[in-house]
C-alpha cells in the first residue's frame, strides 16, 4: 500500500468515525497538513508539482471561534442556573488543549496527519498539541465547507458529551487554588508557575507553564494562555499528588 493511498484510506476512517462526509475534500486535507510538511513536500512535488500549498494555521484559527461559540451557547442553554463563572469554567474544561487532543486521537486524526520527519517522530507533548490544533481546523474546514449547522452538529457529537465526565471529576473546578491548598497544607509552601516556552504566532500562541513545590519539579502543562497552561499544570500536579 502507498503512502497516499494510507493516507486516503485515514482520512475516509477518519469521516466515518466523526459522521462527517466533505463535500470539497481540499478542506479537510488542509485541516490535516501541519507547517513542517509543507517545505518537505514542496521539495519532494518538484518546481512544478502539485504538493500541498496551505497549512491549517488558518482553518484552526476559524474553527477556534467556531468551538467556542457552539459550546458557549450548548453550556449557556443547557445550565440555565449557573453563573458566568461557572459556565466559564466549564467551557474551559471542554475546549482546553488536553481534551480536544484526547478526542482527535480516539477519531483518528493522529493517521492522518501530514507531518515533516522530525515531526512525525515526536509523540509526547509536542504532538498533543499538534492534534488539538487540528481538531481546531477540522471544525473550520467543516465550517467552510458546510457552514454553521454543521460544524456544529460535529461539535454536539464528539464535545458536548464531555462535560459528564467533566462534571463528575470535578475537571472543571479551579486546580490552581486546590494544588495551593495541598501545597500549603502538606509542605507549608505556595506552587510556584513559571514560563518554560511559548510558541506559535502572535495570534494563537502556546504556552508551556511549570509548576514546582520548593525545589521539585511537580508537573507542566500547556494551553493557549499563560491561565490555561498554569490550571493544566496543576491538575497534572493534582493527579500526581494522588498517585504517590
Amino acid at each position: 500500500m502507498s503512502v497516499d493511498t494510507a493516507h486516503t484510506d485515514a482520512i475516509k476512517a477518519f469521516e466515518k468515525k466523526a459522521g462527517v462526509s466533505f463535500k470539497d475534500a481540499r478542506f479537510l486535507e488542509t485541516a490535516f497538513t501541519h507547517r513542517s510538511y509543507l517545505n518537505e513536500a514542496r521539495v519532494a512535488a518538484g518546481k512544478n508539482g502539485n504538493g500541498p500549498t496551505e497549512h491549517n494555521e488558518r482553518l484552526e484559527f476559524l474553527g477556534d471561534a467556531v468551538l467556542e461559540l457552539s459550546v458557549t451557547d450548548y453550556l449557556y442553554r443547557a445550565y440555565p442556573e449557573e453563573n458566568e463563572g461557572e459556565l466559564t469554567s466549564y467551557r474551559a474544561a471542554l475546549v482546553n488543549a488536553v481534551m480536544l487532543a484526547g478526542i482527535a486521537e480516539e477519531l483518528g486524526v493522529n493517521e492522518c496527519l501530514l507531518l515533516s520527519r522530525g515531526e512525525a517522530k515526536d509523540v509526547g507533548r509536542a504532538r498533543s498539541t499538534i492534534l488539538a490544533n487540528a481538531f481546531e481546523a477540522i471544525v473550520g474546514a467543516l465550517y467552510m465547507d458546510q457552514g454553521y449547522k454543521a460544524a456544529d452538529a460535529f461539535i454536539a457529537s464528539h464535545v458536548f458529551p464531555r462535560i459528564t465526565e467533566v462534571l463528575k471529576t470535578g475537571a472543571w473546578r479551579d486546580a490552581k487554588s486546590a494544588f495551593q491548598e495541598f501545597a500549603q497544607a502538606k509542605y507549608g509552601m505556595t506552587p510556584k508557575y513559571e514560563t518554560v516556552r511559548a510558541d506559535g504566532p502572535d495570534h494563537d500562541k502556546r504556552f508551556v507553564i511549570s509548576v514546582s513545590v520548593g525545589d521539585i519539579l511537580v508537573a507542566e502543562g500547556e494551553g493557549k494562555s499563560k491561565q490555561e497552561a498554569e490550571q493544566q499544570a496543576a491538575v497534572k500536579a493534582l493527579k500526581e499528588k494522588d498517585t504517590k
